[in-house]
């Protein structure tokens, strides 16, 4: 057994090696910085940042040139170092209402106040291979204009001014905030646990589900509101001064999901909200993140919950991607014990069942 384990350590060495040299790749390209994946993989360092619930774009981008670009072990890589942080509080509640918007689009309005800002996306671009980025091709910088943020109130408080969608829910300073990080999830959860579940959730499992609900499994006939992408201050409040002070601004994705309801005995029919929130321009994901979690509100708002997207259990339980990858991939160690004792339990069984059919080829040959 010690002999085994010596050989092991060995065989884990030399993977560790050949690793480092697969991730080099060929001596001859040159290095890939940090500062190259920061830049030109944006969207890449977004979500790492966002599901790895960290947000620092260039540790973002050594997961990833250390993960060889898997994002998920990338996630992972970011988990780890982050659960090393001291905590020193919360910040204040993030006011994206006065977000410094980079992007700015809705599907309900055609002119709204503020209009359409359609930013740097790829709604609009030719899914053809472009052979120019072969090259290292001088980009003209693009012509911006004049955007007043004070003039773009958000499409929801353009509905909520007329009553007909759902306040927002007010924030009451003296509940705990909940933190998935450090508590174990408990089941039901409040709505501001599952909003960090989703926020961690794989982009991938939270977009068939979001599609799932846009296909009839928990049909909420949703519209995108408003997604907006730009820079919001943060800000942290310290106790000694009796203010709060900006410590810098972020990037952020944020969508709000306008969604039907028909009312009940107690509440007139009006919009429902559904929410996504995510580090970086990350709109695939925070789009699904809002259709899940209008899902989510099934039974709050009365609804019958029969599809999975509605179900919490289940969503917040297989939703995070760390978990999942380490659930699947222990598979690949070793099992030797269990699967000596399955294989003589099937042997057993299969001796048995051998045994019987002689058995009753015997009794069906003496009653001929």
């Amino acid at each position: 057994m010690y002999v085994a384990v010596k050989g092991g350590e060995r065989a884990i060495e030399n993977a560790h090696q050949l690793l480092a040299h697969e991730r080099r790749g060929d001596p001859a390209v040159p290095d890939l910085s940090l500062a190259q994946i920061s830049e030109q993989l944006t969207l890449a360092v977004d979500r790492v940042m966002t599901e790895g619930s960290l947000y620092d774009r260039e540790l973002a981008a050594l997961a990833i040139k250390q993960a060889r670009g898997d994002l998920i072990e990338a996630i992972f890589l970011l988990r780890a170092f982050r659960a090393t942080l001291p905590r020193f509080g919360a910040t204040e509640p993030l006011n994206t209402a006065a977000m410094q918007v980079r992007r700015r689009v809705s599907s309900t309005f055609k002119d709204i106040p503020g209009g359409q800002i359609l930013g740097p996306t790829f709604d609009y671009t030719h899914r053809l291979l472009d052979p120019s980025l072969t090259q290292d091709t001088p980009v003209p910088a693009p012509a911006r204009g004049d955007v007043d943020d004070a003039s773009m109130p958000r499409v929801t408080d353009i509905l909520g001014a007329d009553g007909l969608i759902e306040p927002s829910p007010d924030a009451d300073p003296d509940k705990p905030i909940g933190d998935l990080t450090r508590e174990p999830l408990n089941f039901p959860a409040e709505r501001d646990l599952r909003l960090q579940n989703l926020a961690r959730g794989d982009e991938g499992f939270l977009l068939a589900l979001g599609y799932s609900t846009q296909r009839g499994f928990g049909r909420t006939h949703p519209f995108a509101g408003e997604i907006r992408f730009g820079d919001v201050e943060v800000e942290f409040m310290v106790e000694d001064a009796g203010f709060a002070v900006p410590l810098g601004s972020i990037t952020l994705t944020e969508c709000q999901m306008v969604n039907q309801f028909k009312g009940s005995a107690t509440a007139a029919p009006c919009f429902t909200r559904g929410y996504g929130l995510s580090f970086g321009q990350s709109e695939r994901k925070t789009m699904s993140m809002a259709l899940v979690d209008r899902s989510l509100r099934a039974r709050e708002l009365g609804e019958e919950a029969r599809s999975p997207a509605q179900d919490e259990e289940f969503v917040m339980s297989h939703s995070d991607n760390v978990q999942a990858t380490g659930f699947v991939e222990h598979l690949k160690l070793p099992h030797y014990v269990d699967f000596q004792s399955e294989l003589g339990l099937l042997r057993k069984l299969r001796k048995e069942f051998e045994a019987a059919k002689d058995s009753d080829v015997t009794l069906a040959e003496a009653a001929e």
